[in-house]
């Protein structure tokens, strides 16, 4: 503690001598290139804050303040490990964050970016109610007694928006109605899957990653493998309705639990409901390898 304190007292001295506020003049110039930057690394931030990178972006963070505690403390080993480790942890993230940096510059060149920089707004990303949570689970049973094939995301703390811009928009309250009538056969937003964040439902006819997992039964349809996706990938959790035998699903964390009951369904959304604490970082960051190795793969095919 004694050297880490006269190095912070040496850092101090050198900035108090080297550096007078005093000796500053900004121009005009100079105040709109301050604008501008603090412009493009508020939307950049922004952008980040609404893909599935944030939590990631934190952990990078985590990384980068324990190898300042290492550069302190003079941890040659670990110092060299972070400066040779650096070139491939670029090629990592742009690899880890494909899906996101390619939307991004599809934004760039669409011509309504200049419309979506300029609102300054704020997403609702408020936890469903206790109503939602009995809308969810009667429509889901209602919909199995009369087979009628379902697939419901409840986003969490990872937005799906990604997701959310490849369907309809409903942006609608959620009831089971509504959610029965999306579904009802031959409507035209029964195919594909319904994106709920908090009590809206967001999205219909949304196409969801299928898992590439072994461990799956080989009886599972379509549905049921874009529910693992979407797990594999988010912290969501997602509803699954057969459509041949009317048995109510649900997947989460790459897990999915099958024909399950009113209460089960019921205990699971009611988790989802309270939880507060963050996916593993670490567990994130395989899904997000394994679904950036996917969307390669899909576009070498």
């Amino acid at each position: 503690m004694e050297k880490l304190s006269n190095m912070l007292n040496l850092f101090m001295d050198r900035i108090d001598s080297g550096f007078n506020i005093s000796d500053i003049t900004l121009t005009a110039v100079d105040y709109v290139q301050i604008l501008i930057i603090a412009f493009l690394i508020y939307h950049v931030l922004l952008w980040i804050k609404n893909t599935r990178a944030w939590n990631l972006l934190k952990g990078i963070v985590v990384i980068l303040v324990f190898v300042l505690i290492a550069s302190l403390f003079e941890m040659t080993t670990i110092l060299w490990l972070a400066e040779n480790l650096f070139s491939v942890g670029v090629i990592a993230i742009v690899i880890v964050f494909q899906p996101e940096l390619r939307k991004a510059l599809e934004n760039l060149g669409g011509k309504n970016f200049f419309g979506r920089v300029l609102s300054i707004g704020k997403t609702d990303t408020a936890k469903f109610s206790d109503k939602t949570v009995e809308e969810l689970v009667k429509a889901c049973y209602a919909m199995g007694r009369v087979k009628t094939g379902a697939l419901i995301v409840i986003e969490d703390q990872i937005m799906l928006t990604e997701y959310i811009r490849t369907g309809i928009d409903v942006d609608g309250i959620l009831t089971s109605q509504l959610l029965i009538n999306i579904f009802e056969k031959n409507t035209p937003l029964h195919d594909g899957a319904v994106i709920v964040r908090g009590d809206r439902v967001v999205s219909a006819t949304c196409y969801l990653p299928l898992s590439d997992s072994l461990a799956l039964s080989k009886d599972l349809g379509t549905r049921h493998r874009a529910a693992v996706g979407i797990s594999e990938v988010s912290d969501s959790l997602t509803i699954v309705v057969s459509e041949e035998t009317g048995g109510v699903s649900v997947a989460m964390r790459g897990q999915i639990y099958r024909d399950i009951d009113a209460d089960f369904l019921r205990a699971k959304l009611q988790y989802v409901q309270n939880r507060t604490h963050e996916v593993s970082r670490l567990e994130l960051l395989k899904r997000r390898f394994l679904n950036a190795k996917k969307n390669s793969k899909n576009l070498n095919e």
